[in-house]
């Protein structure tokens, strides 16, 4: 990959191109990614990517913006860019709240990036897919097959500059492995998953993902419809983060601008238990979207949304912290170089509490322990905050776990949900972007027969 320099000086090209009252800037990304993924003891897929380019956004006056982006780029075709986004402006509306942030210091996180990462061999990467799918498929004899066995990585780099005086880069190395299991037994076959990531193989802890995989899949088989009840549940990490992602779109200031959020006009409300702070913090390194600025260039933070079940805030980029009178929160994220910035969340969780996992069993007896969620994104309503959704367990007796459950359904409102918890887990995990520890609800309406 070139050097980030090369980066910096396509962004210098972009911001040279600048005419009198314009302002410029160039969001310069690339980027290559690896995945190896193994079946049956061999690598059937090896894949590898590269992608490099530049956004322009320009700002000319009255507030019109224009937006272009080049592909693998030449400094001339960075100017070209500058032309056409200044085009692009010529026929866009007027907007007050169109403005690039001013500079500001940003944090150093030199561990985002290790270099021994970046230059490892891909015949790493193809090992640990295979050792990985030997492993899920030597715990358990009712496992055998695997649906998806996954290992990869990914090397970026950011250069940021405009006309406002912004200028600042980083690089970051993520590795991941994903298992998807199959157990079988007679004509019932259930699937299990699990999934880690990092900044580098090493910390992936891939034995660890064989076994969950296996466990969650072997523990399904047999599973029953249970019968309509509200019980406790316990939401185990990954069920709870489906739902969390469905609540960061509610708390984006743009959501909130355009009437598309449940908690429009709440800020300051008890939304919640009061043992329910969630947060977003860029500068997390343990968590996968760490960086130090956002994708227009604003100092990443840490901002406490609901805190202590009230909410205390929204996240916001320049443009609608602009229109809210406020300040950003170092939350502008792009589709990558050929969008201009939204809203979007950089590490976004539930604080974890000081509860073990074994404890919410405990406090759930006769309740049902949610494994997996399925249509959250289409059975929940952001708006409304309304969800109906699909989902698996197991039934919890005597702080343990007994039979599984299947096709069941879970119904109810967020608030109700976050006003409903009673306990939170010390197990905090990162999916993605989203993080959470298993949580306690002390009654739900669990549908089934």
């Amino acid at each position: 990959m070139p050097d980030v320099v090369s980066l910096g000086d396509l962004c210098v090209a972009a911001i040279e191109a600048a005419e009198g009252g314009e302002a410029v800037e160039a969001f310069a990304q690339e980027s290559r990614s690896r995945e190896a993924e193994a079946r049956k003891g061999e690598i059937e897929g090896l894949s590898s990517a590269q992608s490099r380019g530049v956004g322009i956004r320009l700002i000319s006056d009255g507030g019109r913006l224009g937006y272009a982006y080049a592909a693998d780029p030449t400094a001339d075709e960075v100017r070209r860019a500058v032309a056409q986004a200044r085009d692009n402006a010529a026929l866009a509306s007027s907007d007050a709240f169109n403005v690039l942030p001013d500079p500001a210091p940003v944090p150093d996180m030199p561990d985002l990036y290790r270099s021994s990462q970046a230059e490892m061999p891909i015949d790493r990467l193809v090992a640990l897919a295979l050792d990985l799918e030997q492993r899920t498929t030597s715990i358990d004899p009712r496992v055998s097959k695997v649906e998806v066995c996954q290992a990869g990585d990914s090397v970026s780099r950011v250069a940021l500059a405009s006309t406002a005086g912004v200028d600042a880069a980083y690089e970051r190395t993520d590795t991941w492995c994903v298992a998807v299991t199959l157990a079988e037994e007679g004509d019932d076959v259930q699937t299990g998953y699990s999934y880690r990531i990092g900044r580098e193989l090493d910390e992936l802890g891939w034995h660890e993902v064989a076994f969950e995989a296996v466990t969650r899949a072997a523990r399904m088989l047999g599973a029953q419809k249970p019968p309509s009840a509200r019980v406790p549940v316990v939401m185990d990490p990954f069920a709870a983060s489906a739902f969390l992602g469905v609540l960061s779109s509610a708390l984006s200031a743009e959501s909130v601008q355009k009437g598309r959020s449940l908690f429009a006009d709440r800020l300051g409300d008890q939304i919640g238990s009061e043992i329910v702070t969630i947060v977003d913090d860029g500068t997390l390194l343990e968590g996968p979207a760490a960086a130090p600025f956002d994708d227009e260039g604003v100092a990443s933070g840490r901002t406490a949304l609901i805190e202590n079940g009230r909410l205390a805030a929204f996240l916001h980029n320049t443009y609608t912290a602009r229109r809210g009178d406020t300040t950003s929160t170092g939350n502008a994220s792009r589709a990558g170089y050929r969008s201009s910035p939204g809203v979007g969340t950089s590490n976004f969780y539930l604080e974890a509490g000081p509860a073990d996992p074994e404890e919410l069993l405990l406090r759930a007896e006769g309740g049902v322990l949610v494994q997996e969620v399925t249509g959250v994104h289409s059975g929940a309503n952001p708006i409304s905050g309304t969800f109906s959704v699909g989902a698996t367990g197991l039934r919890i007796r005597e702080g343990g776990l007994e039979e599984g459950l299947r096709e069941m359904t879970i119904a109810s409102t967020i608030p109700e949900m976050l006003a409903g918890v009673t306990a939170v887990g010390n197990d905090l995990r990162f999916f993605s972007s989203v993080g959470t520890p298993s949580i306690l609800i002390g009654e739900m309406t669990v549908g089934g027969v």
